[in-house]
């Protein structure tokens, strides 16, 4: 039943070798019996034809989908199924033989197959089901945290995050450890204990509170912001808590943060750009909302140059999104018809895309000039012609203020530039008008 356990429960397909350790340790011992280690043959001959060996991905898996759906579907068959698990993954970090392991070298899989598992999924299995063993288990580990093998295996899984240098230890306290994972419980007990250093960075610069806001652990979160010395903007790293939280779309964080007078809501972070800038870019539309209706948030700071000097109105317009478009709008502290870095106007950038939806909402304003040029003489209209897009063309030229046959810088009318293209709906469309000149050349005849 404890390898039915397991390959259900597991975060992660295990391997064989994983799982033949796994069966040899001993809850709460602080030794690694190799006698206990059955060999795959008994292993499989005890499972009675419901394992198998998948030599493809080198896993031990269950024979048929059929039965893990099962398993399951009836927890009640392991009892404490990830209390277990984690037992069983700190009681052999706890070893005295994984302790002794270096931190200057990577182990080798080989000699220690459990150890990447059991450092990167205790805290997932504890989160889930958190006993009293596991929680002693997890305190012993925190003792020397910073020199344990498994604090370099799980802070190099993280190298996308503020990772600087594998040769560095990574400075995790349990604090650290546990707001990575989300073990409220935990947490909660540390941040009460004199001498807690709630503000403390790793290696990367990270705070306990900046990894709870980078997984999205709210519980964690609310924890750290209850105390009063803590520093909810504090980061060694070119992130903040909000900047990260904003990025991975962590909305329950996002709001936790805002809601404090002491954020910085505009805190530039990795390439300096802002909260505001990061959502957009990662498409959270209800966190840029949010940010939105935070005072203290400027959506008019331009995107740095990586993201092409495009502001966060003309990122809207440029990709439909109506819903943002609407709530940048409301703020009232844009200006709808400003010239981009590339001479265009919004208006242009929505009419060139095809976004029919977003140019009603900008003719609909008083602020916004149908007609503007950008800085090569082109209308909203010729960059809905160059693009065929029917449906814009009708919008614009159902408008008075609407110039049909304006020429470009090159003499090219927006006519020119449909039948150029050979979009043969705006041609059509375009030559019904009693105001469009067919025979107009451009300046090079």
């Amino acid at each position: 039943m404890a390898t039915l356990m397991w390959i259900s429960h597991a975060e992660q397909p295990l391997k064989p070798d994983d799982l033949r350790y796994v069966l040899a340790v001993e809850i709460g011992s602080l030794d690694l019996n190799s006698d206990n280690v059955p060999s795959i043959g008994t292993l499989l001959a005890c499972c009675q034809g419901l394992v198998v060996v998948d030599k493809e991905v080198s896993a031990i898996r269950l024979i048929h989908f059929t039965l893990q759906e099962y398993l399951r579907a009836h927890p009640e068959l392991f009892g404490a199924a990830h209390s277990t698990i984690a037992e069983t993954c700190l009681s052999y970090l706890d070893s005295q033989q994984i302790r002794a392991l270096s931190t200057d070298d990577y182990p080798d899989s080989r000699i220690t197959p459990f150890l990447e598992y059991s450092s990167l999924y205790w805290g997932v299995h504890a989160k889930r089901d958190l006993s009293a063993c596991a929680k002693r288990l997890a305190l012993k580990l925190f003792e020397d945290s910073s020199n344990h093998i498994s604090a370099d295996i799980l802070f190099e899984s993280e190298q996308g995050f503020g990772f600087n240098d594998l040769d560095e230890p990574p400075l995790f306290s349990g604090l650290h450890w546990a707001s990575i994972f989300g073990i409220d419980e935990i947490v909660a007990g540390l941040v009460a204990e004199e001498g807690c250093d709630i503000n403390g960075e790793d290696s990367a610069g990270n705070t306990p509170l900046m990894w709870a806001a980078h997984s999205g652990h709210e519980g964690v979160v609310k924890i750290l912001l209850g105390r009063s010395d803590v520093n909810p903007n504090k980061t060694g790293s070119d992130w903040t808590p909000l900047s990260i939280a904003a990025c991975n779309g962590n909305g329950g964080v996002v709001k936790m943060l805002l809601g404090r007078e002491d954020v910085n809501p505009d805190e530039p972070g990795p390439d300096g750009l802002t909260p505001l800038c990061w959502a957009f870019d990662s498409k959270h539309n209800e966190i840029v909302k949010m940010l939105l209706r935070r005072e203290g948030v400027d959506p008019n700071k331009l995107y740095d140059l990586i993201h092409f000097g495009e502001g966060p109105l003309e990122w809207a317009f440029e990709n439909g999104n109506e819903e943002l478009v609407k709530a940048i709008l409301g703020r009232g502290d844009l200006n709808p018809d400003e010239l981009d870095m590339y001479g265009q106007t919004p208006l242009c950038w929505a009419s060139g895309d095809g976004h029919e939806g977003i140019v009603k909402m900008l003719l609909g304003r008083e602020d916004v000039n149908p007609d503007k040029s950008d800085e090569d003489g082109r209308t909203p209209l010729c960059c809905a012609a160059w693009n065929g897009h029917e449906g814009v063309v009708k919008i614009l030229l159902a408008r008075d203020d609407v110039n049909p046959d304006k020429p470009d810088k090159d003499c090219q009318t927006p006519l020119w530039c449909a039948a150029w293209n050979g979009h043969e709906g705006v041609v059509n469309i375009l030559l019904a008008r009693d105001d469009v000149n067919p025979n107009e050349l451009d300046k090079y005849g």
